[in-house]
Order: structure tokens, then sequence, then C-alpha cells
């Protein structure tokens, strides 16, 4: 085992590099998650109006 100085703290550098590293990855993947659910919801509520439409034009044309 190699003697190092009592003030050597290049593990505790690497070790906060690594979870700098982590936490970048953690928040990317965050985004991507509510990007991915903001989408869906946008969809299911275009898909929401375009049925109603749909309905309402149903009703009136049946009325006719």
């Amino acid at each position: 085992m190699t003697q190092r100085d009592w003030d050597d703290d290049s593990e505790h550098h690497d070790a906060v590099r690594r979870a700098e590293r982590m936490n970048r990855v953690g928040w990317t993947a965050i985004g991507a998650t509510v990007g991915t659910l903001g989408c869906a919801v946008a969809v299911l509520v275009v898909v929401g109006i375009v049925a109603v439409v749909a309905l309402a034009y149903g009703v009136v044309a049946a009325g006719a």
C-alpha cells in the first residue's frame, strides 16, 4: 500500500465528481419523464376535445 499525504483529497474529489454526474443524469431522467407525461396529457386533452365536438355534432345532426 502506498503512503499518501494526510491532506490527499483525491478520493473525495472523485466521489464529488461522480455524485455530480449522477445528479445530472437523475435530473435529465426526471425532465424526460415529465416532458413525456406532459405530451401524453396534451394528447389526451386533444382527444377529449375531439370526442366532445364529435358527440355534439352527432346530437345536432340527429336532431335535424
